[in-house]
C-alpha cells in the first residue's frame, strides 16, 4: 500500500512539474505567449488554459477533493496534453511534439495509482 502511494505522488508531482509548472508563465512570459500565438491560438485561450491548469493542479494536489472532481482534472489534463501533441505535430513537426507526451505518461501512471490507492482503502 505504501508503495502505491509513493508511486502515485511521484507520478503526480512529476506530471505537475513537467506539464503544469508553466501555467503561471502563460500570463507573463513573452516566449510562451508567442508560442501559443505561433500555434494559432488566440490570447483568450492562453489565459483560459493557464487558469484551468492551475485549478486542475490544486484539485489533484489536495487530498480533501472528492475523486469525482479529480476525474475531471485528469480528463482535462489528458485532453490538454494530447491537444498540445497534435498542435505541435501539425505546426512544428514530430520532434517538437514529443514534450507533451512526457507529462501525459506521468498522468496515466498517476491516474492508475489513484485508483489502486482507492481500492486498497
Amino acid at each position: 500500500m505504501k508503495k502505491n502511494k509513493i508511486i502515485y505522488w511521484t507520478a503526480t508531482v512529476l506530471m505537475l512539474l513537467s506539464g503544469v509548472s508553466t501555467a503561471p508563465m502563460y500570463f507573463t512570459n513573452p516566449m510562451l505567449i508567442e508560442t501559443i500565438r505561433h500555434l494559432g491560438f488566440p490570447d483568450y485561450f492562453r489565459i483560459e488554459l493557464g487558469i484551468f491548469k492551475i485549478i486542475g493542479a490544486v484539485v489533484l494536489l489536495l487530498p480533501i477533493i472528492p475523486t469525482k472532481f479529480k476525474e475531471w482534472a485528469y480528463a482535462g489534463f489528458a485532453i490538454t496534453f494530447i491537444s498540445a501533441f497534435i498542435a505541435h505535430s501539425v505546426i512544428d513537426g514530430f520532434p517538437a511534439s514529443i514534450f507533451p507526451l512526457i507529462p501525459l505518461a506521468f498522468l496515466v501512471v498517476s491516474y492508475i495509482y489513484l485508483h489502486k490507492n482507492i481500492a486498497t482503502k
